[in-house]
C-alpha cells in the first residue's frame, strides 16, 4: 500500500522543522546568525532580514560582513531603539509605520520592504536580548506570524546556548547604581598630581651667538656642526670679491686725493688760487681715507672668527653656503658643551599652572628609557609661534646632573600642583566647552 502524498501544509511544516534543526546544529554564533537571516527566506519569502543583538546589527541577509555605518544598518538600529522607547520591543508582530518617527518612515520607504515583522529574542526570564527585523513586499498571514513566533523561541534558545546572556540594556537595582555613583564620586575626588607633556630640546646655556657681520654671500663654512673650536679660529668666510674691489678702488682714490693735495701745496707759494684750495683738498683726502678704512674693515669682516672657545652649534652648513645673508642673521652659536639647559615649548592648550622650581623629567628620543631630571627656572608670559606654526610658551629648565649632548630632542614631562582626579580628567573638555559656548 502506497503512502499518501504530502500536501502543501505538510511540506511547509517539514521545512519549518528543518529550520529549527538547523539552528540547533549551529556550532558557533556566526553560523547561527547566518542561518537566522538566510535559511527562512524560502519558507517566508522575505526580501531581507536583519539580526540585532543588544541593539546592534550582527547579520544581514546575503551579506557576509556587516558595515556598521551603512544606511540600512543605521535605519534598523534606530527603528529598534524607537520600539524600545515605546515599550514594544518584547512584542512580536507586524511593525506599523505610525510607531516610527517621520525620518525613520522615509528611510523605511527607501531602504526596506513595505511589510516588516519584528521577532524578539528572549532569555529564560523573558528579557529581550535581540531580535529579527524581517521585511517583504506582501502582508504577513496569521499562520506565518505564529510560525515566526515559534521560530523565534528556537532561535533565542540556540543563541543563549552558544553565548552568555546579553540583555538589551543594563537593569541594575537603584541601590547598586547609587553605590556605584558614590564610589565613582569618591574616586574622582582623589588628589593626583597634574602633569603635561611637551616637546623639548637641549640648548646651550650662555652661548655666544655668531651673526653675519655684513650683507653678502657665504663662500664656505670652515667648521662642522658640534666641532670644537678655539678663540680666534676661522669659522665662516664670505665671498670677498666685491669687497676687495671696493678696498682697491678706495685705496686708489685716496692716492689721487693725496697727489692733488701735494700738488696744490707746492703751487700755493706762487698761486693764490691753489692756496685757497688746500683746505678743500685736505678734507677730501680725509674723506677718501675714511672710505678706504671702511672698505678695509668690511674686507676684514668677510672672515668670521670665534671670540671664545667651545663647540660650534648649528644645523647644516649646506643650507647657507652660497646663499646671500643679511647683517645680523644668525649663523651659529659657540657654546660650552658642559653648560646646557632644557628648552621646552608648551602648547597653549596644554598649559597648566607651573611654579619656579617645578619638577621636569626629560625623555630623549634617542634614549627613551632613561630619565633626565631638571628644574623649571623660567616661563614666558606670552605665547609665540613655533617652527611648526603652533602657539606655545617657552620654558627653560636647568638639569640636576650632567646635561645630555647639546642638540638632542625629546619629550619633557612637567609636574604641577595636585588637583582632584575629576579636574585632571575634565580640564581639557571643560576648556573646550567654555571656548565653544563663549563663557
Amino acid at each position: 500500500m502506497n503512502a499518501p502524498l504530502p500536501g502543501f501544509a505538510e511540506r511547509v511544516f517539514a521545512v519549518f522543522l528543518g529550520l529549527q534543526a538547523q539552528a540547533r546544529k549551529a556550532g558557533t554564533s556566526s553560523q547561527l546568525a547566518f542561518a537566522m537571516v538566510n535559511d527562512g527566506q524560502g519558507v517566508f519569502g522575505y526580501r531581507h532580514a536583519a539580526l540585532l543583538i543588544t541593539g546592534k546589527v550582527r547579520a544581514l541577509t546575503g551579506i557576509s560582513v556587516v558595515e556598521p555605518n551603512a544606511p540600512f544598518v543605521a535605519f534598523v538600529e534606530r527603528a529598534a531603539a524607537q520600539r524600545l522607547a515605546a515599550g514594544q520591543l518584547g512584542e512580536p508582530g507586524v511593525v506599523e509605520p505610525s510607531s516610527l518617527d517621520e525620518g525613520s518612515r522615509e528611510d523605511w520607504q527607501a531602504l526596506s520592504a513595505a511589510q516588516a515583522f519584528w521577532l524578539p529574542l528572549k532569555d529564560r526570564q523573558g528579557e529581550v536580548f535581540g531580535g529579527l527585523w524581517i521585511a517583504r513586499d506582501t502582508p504577513w498571514s496569521e499562520a506565518e506570524q505564529a510560525l515566526l513566533v515559534q521560530l523565534g523561541d528556537t532561535y533565542g534558545h540556540a543563541w543563549l546556548a552558544l553565548q552568555p546572556r546579553k540583555p538589551w540594556r543594563l537593569r541594575w537595582p537603584k541601590k547598586k547604581l547609587l553605590a556605584l555613583a558614590g564610589a565613582l564620586a569618591l574616586v574622582l575626588l582623589v588628589p593626583v598630581r597634574q602633569s603635561v607633556l611637551a616637546p623639548a630640546e637641549v640648548v646651550p646655556q650662555g652661548g655666544r651667538v655668531v651673526a653675519a657681520p655684513l650683507d653678502g654671500v657665504i663662500a664656505e663654512f670652515l667648521v662642522k656642526p658640534n666641532q670644537s673650536v678655539a678663540a680666534g679660529d676661522l669659522l665662516v668666510r664670505f665671498d670677498a670679491t666685491t669687497l676687495k674691489a671696493q678696498a682697491d678702488v678706495a685705496e686708489r682714490a685716496l692716492g689721487v686725493a693725496e697727489a692733488e693735495l701735494k700738488a696744490s701745496s707746492q703751487r700755493a707759494f706762487a698761486d693764490a688760487e691753489s692756496s685757497a684750495r688746500i683746505d678743500l683738498l685736505a678734507a677730501r683726502v680725509e674723506q677718501k681715507r675714511a672710505e678706504r678704512d671702511y672698505a678695509r674693515q668690511l674686507l676684514a669682516r668677510s672672515e668670521v672668527r670665534a671670540e671664545r672657545a667651545g663647540i660650534a652649534v648649528f644645523a647644516d652648513a649646506e643650507r647657507l653656503t652660497g646663499k646671500p645673508v643679511q647683517t645680523g642673521e644668525r649663523l651659529m652659536q659657540i657654546a660650552d658643551p658642559a653648560q646646557a639647559e632644557l628648552r621646552i615649548e608648551l602648547p597653549v592648550g596644554d598649559a597648566i599652572a607651573l611654579q619656579p622650581g617645578a619638577e621636569v623629567a626629560l625623555f630623549l628620543d634617542s634614549d627613551p628609557l632613561n630619565r633626565h631630571d631638571a628644574r623649571l627656572e623660567r616661563a614666558a608670559y606670552e605665547a609665540q609661534a613655533t617652527a611648526a606654526g603652533q602657539l606655545a610658551y617657552r620654558l627653560d629648565a636647568a638639569f640636576a646632573d650632567a646635561p645630555p649632548r647639546i642638540g638632542l630632542r625629546g619629550t619633557a614631562k612637567l609636574f604641577g600642583d595636585r588637583a582632584p582626579l575629576a579636574y585632571y580628567l575634565l580640564r581639557r573638555p571643560l576648556a573646550a566647552l567654555r571656548q565653544g559656548l563663549g563663557f
